[in-house]
């Protein structure tokens, strides 16, 4: 007869280990003063995955995105980062271990141009050949920015402001990019465009935790959905079953 005790630990033994995320944050509460804006969030982010954060505007996502890249600090739970504690770390170094985060709106520096943006950015971790090398990357990512590198970016529609921002952080290929709102006031064909870009970066293994309003394009991207109301989670799942359970009209622009 089969010892099942010691067939149990044999299979223990040899059982592949559980991945760590790249991202995980464990009964996350937050409050911006007397305000409290997340309540006991709990959500992780694998090796390579990409994770679509869903819910009206006010429901908490950008709130989950700043606590995620170190921007604010909880007032209760944890964070990890690649299973290290980062809860009340600074954001310097979430990035530094790869954690980055394009923020909502157009984070660009208006009176410089396009090459000097990038230049400044890339400028912080590499010299003077390896910010050429930064500039090519970011020009191939981004085409149309690399065809008005000598504009002021002030002057950019907002869908080229907002490549430029994703370009000073992608060029490096990081861990896990948060993208927080990444198409909120763009034309359909630019968020197509910006959405192409976030493509090819998960392709390259990138982890994704995409912040949206809008389901369309989040969930052809995305292995999982997590949908977020008045600042606690209220369904998560499959990407494919998402729509169905939440509700499409519940995103509508409208």
């Amino acid at each position: 007869m089969t010892d099942t005790t010691t067939t149990e630990a044999a299979e223990m033994a040899t059982a592949a280990p559980l991945e760590i995320p790249v991202l995980e944050m464990r009964h996350v509460s937050a409050a911006y003063g007397p305000f409290r804006a997340l309540f006991d969030v709990s959500l992780s982010v694998g090796e390579g995955e990409t994770v679509a954060l869903l819910g009206r505007n006010g429901a908490g996502k950008t709130t989950v995105a700043r606590v995620a890249s170190g921007l604010v600090a909880p007032t209760e739970g944890e964070v990890m980062v690649d299973g290290n504690d980062f809860t009340g770390v600074r954001a310097h170094r979430y990035a530094k271990a790869g954690v980055v985060h394009v923020p909502e709106g157009r984070a660009v520096f208006p009176d410089f141009s396009v090459e000097e943006n990038l230049t400044l950015a890339f400028s912080r971790t590499h010299d003077r050949s390896g910010v050429r090398d930064a500039l090519g990357r970011a020009f191939e990512l981004f085409p149309p920015i690399a065809q008005r590198r000598g504009q002021i970016a002030g002057t950019l529609s907002g869908g080229e402001q907002r490549m430029l921002a994703m370009a000073r952080v992608l060029v490096e290929t990081p861990r896990l990019l948060i993208a927080d709102e990444l198409s909120l006031g763009l034309a359909p064909i630019v968020t197509d465009e910006v959405y192409a870009v976030l493509t090819r970066i998960r392709d390259a293994g990138t982890a994704l935790l995409i912040v949206e309003q809008h389901i369309g394009h989040a969930l052809a991207l995305c292995d999982r959905a997590i949908l977020l109301a008045h600042g606690a989670i209220t369904w998560k799942g499959p990407s494919p079953e998402a729509a169905q359970a939440v509700g499409a009209s519940l995103f509508d622009s409208s």
